[in-house]
């Protein structure tokens, strides 16, 4: 029943948002038109060259192993954390898939390995936005300190002895498969900040048009739901101080759906589990602005 209730209003989104895509064509152009500028200026031209240099690294350096080994999550969570989302994802969909992480693990490495890119943090956030590197460096520092204690933690709690790894086999060809497996994923990122940036033009429009006197907290609202970007450059234009300050790590931390739906189409992939994904993502939404809080304000 609760299956069915969720098909019945997943169906009737999905006729909703069609129907408003022919109401508003150009609007819906101009937003698709965004969504790809997007795309190519802030991510494209770092994600797709760093995507195929961990996929090849990771294939150099492959060893067979009864178990994974804390080395093996240590490498991930560097690449993840370097790369930012979705490299993390991209990273344990391969690993899952060769048979050097577990389902179980792997399916925790996702929610753990899962972070901004330091040159988005450090430069939209920090340069852009505050004209400061404080809140980036006091965010990395607190979001990979919290990180590390929680792979470490999972590394010891995630049980080794049901492991059941693929047969190793080397790779003859790292270079080419790695361009192979990288170009999915760009395409993953790509699709849905067109497909959210649309929706947001969209659905803004709509609404602006039957209620002419919405509130702005209303636009940061959706804004930070389905696009984190576009979120933080609406929350620099509507709060202040330490408010703002909190709420842009809030953003950072919790993200948007745009992000999720990449991690959790990637890891599908993969038939990686998302619920613990889902769980992990939570704590660290609730947890990351109290101890920013507690420490920095």
């Amino acid at each position: 029943m609760k299956r069915m209730k969720t098909a019945i209003w997943t169906i009737i989104l999905c006729i909703s948002l069609i129907v408003l895509l022919l109401m508003f064509p150009q609007v819906a152009h101009e937003g698709a038109d965004l969504g790809v500028a997007l795309f190519m200026e802030a991510l494209f031209p770092y994600l797709l060259p760093y995507l195929i240099l961990t996929n090849w690294f990771i294939r150099l350096t492959a060893q067979p192993a009864k178990t994974a080994s804390y080395f093996l999550f240590f490498k991930t969570y560097l690449i993840s954390a370097v790369g930012g989302f979705p490299t993390g994802a991209a990273t344990i969909a391969h690993l899952s898939k060769q048979g050097q992480l577990t389902p179980k693990q792997a399916a925790y490495l996702l929610g753990i390995c899962h972070s901004p890119s330091p040159l988005f943090v450090f430069g939209f956030v920090g340069h852009d936005l505050f004209q400061s590197t404080t809140i980036a460096w006091n965010y990395l520092l607190l979001v990979h300190a919290f990180s590390l204690i929680i792979l470490t933690l999972s590394y010891f709690y995630l049980p080794k002895a049901n492991f059941t790894a693929q047969p190793f086999k080397k790779d003859t060809e790292p270079f080419t498969n790695s361009i192979k497996d990288s170009v999915p994923t760009v395409l993953i990122v790509a699709a849905t900040i067109v497909f959210f940036t649309t929706v947001y033009s969209v659905f803004l429009h709509s609404t602006d048009s039957l209620f002419k006197t919405l509130p702005e907290y209303f636009h940061l609202a959706v804004a930070g739901l389905l696009e984190m970007t576009n979120g933080l450059f609406l929350l620099h234009n509507v709060l202040t101080g330490n408010t703002l300050l909190l709420a842009t790590v809030a953003l950072l931390t919790t993200q948007s759906l745009s992000i999720h739906l990449q991690v959790i189409v990637i890891a599908r992939s993969a038939k990686i589990a998302i619920r613990p994904y889902i769980w992990i993502r939570l704590l660290y939404s609730i947890v990351i602005p109290i101890l920013f809080f507690l420490i920095f304000l």
